[in-house]
């Protein structure tokens, strides 16, 4: 069949470029060949699969950008939301089928050249950015944009790491059935751990509620897991320890500045106590705040010129998709601008 290669769907494979009459013929096509990376040199690299990175990747193709998309998942946290709310478009969706909307549009819609892997270290080159992944490939860059967003805090308590997934979960809710007519506790006070709440409350036993100090979700949500009938709140109590066999079975609290412990038997405990941001690989080369978030202008930009974030990653008020959507949409029109800057003087 003949093609327009001005419109045809198409992907590079081995240094060649491919046109096709569909779509799903292109996707039939990568899913039975397998075609390496050959080139190691993008105008921009973006760093990170959640809503800022992938809303960074979408915004660049239709931008025309010449740019390169590394990312451990495409997801990030945004795929353990259970329920996300007045995202633009929708009263309510669930976080992976918002990500599976991203998804396809990236693949689909606005495609762009992307690598699932880890990065590992990000260094400043003569010309701009050299990335290196987990397989020690090496991919330069003359911008970057991070988006690399953040990782679930953990308790750091006796028996925490000896009962992972054997009881003790970070908000997943593929992890429920675990306590299945059981008793469970969800520690945290945050958006995260009282939507857990809502989702156990039709299959755990009782729900024990667990923050060490007032809860801080919006008003809508707490006032919804108050008229929780199965469930025990415990405002103002420390987490000091879990318990167990071969799986947790119980939890030990202690009221704050109190002095005597006392255990709660739980099947699972379920932890949301909030996120660290992933800046470590930026830590020696940008400005970040007292929380490890990287300090970002207006435009996305850094305190290294070249070097724009969005997302979690960073210190923009109010950790929400939306907000991080919007941000990685801002970095992208950013970048563009700085890239044309760059040719503009080397003109």
């Amino acid at each position: 069949m003949d093609v327009d290669e001005k419109t045809a769907p198409s992907s590079e494979c081995d240094g060649i470029v491919y046109y096709f009459c569909s779509e799903g013929c292109r996707d039939k096509f990568l899913k039975e060949t397998v075609c390496k990376f050959p080139r190691t040199s993008y105008d921009l690299i973006i760093i990170g699969g959640g809503p800022a990175g992938l809303t960074a990747a979408v915004y660049a193709a239709q931008l025309k950008m010449d740019a390169f998309l590394i990312t451990r998942d495409l997801g990030g946290q945004a795929i353990d939301s259970t329920k996300v709310e007045n995202y633009m478009g929708y009263d309510f969706i669930t976080g992976p089928e918002l990500i599976e909307k991203f998804q396809y549009q990236l693949i689909h819609s606005h495609y762009i050249d992307h690598l699932i892997n880890e990065v590992e270290m990000i260094e400043v080159v003569q010309d701009g950015f050299s990335v290196t992944t987990s397989d020690l490939n090496k991919y330069s860059s003359r911008v970057l944009i991070v988006g690399s967003g953040m990782t679930r805090r953990k308790l750091n308590v006796p028996g925490e790491e000896e009962f992972q997934r054997k009881g003790v979960f970070y908000g997943n809710i593929q992890d429920l059935s675990f306590v299945q007519g059981e008793d469970a506790a969800v520690v945290g006070g945050g958006n995260s751990a009282l939507q857990l709440v809502e989702n156990l409350k039709m299959v755990a036993r009782n729900i024990h509620l667990i923050s060490d100090g007032k809860l801080t979700a919006d008003k809508v949500i707490i006032d919804r897991i108050n008229l929780c009938t199965n469930l025990h709140i415990y405002e103002g109590h420390k987490v000091v320890g879990l318990k167990g066999g071969k799986t947790v079975s119980s939890i030990t609290l202690r009221k704050m500045a109190g002095m005597e412990p006392h255990e709660i038997p739980v099947k699972g405990v379920f932890i949301a106590i909030g996120l660290t941001p992933n800046s470590h690989l930026v830590s020696d080369l940008v400005e970040l705040n007292e929380k490890g978030e990287i300090v970002i202008g207006s435009d996305c930009s850094t305190s290294r010129p070249g070097l724009f974030a969005a997302g979690d990653v960073t210190n923009a008020y109010g950790k929400r998709i939306i907000i991080a959507s919007g941000e990685g949409a801002k970095a992208a029109m950013a970048a563009r601008r700085h890239i044309l800057e760059l040719r503009r003087a080397t003109a």
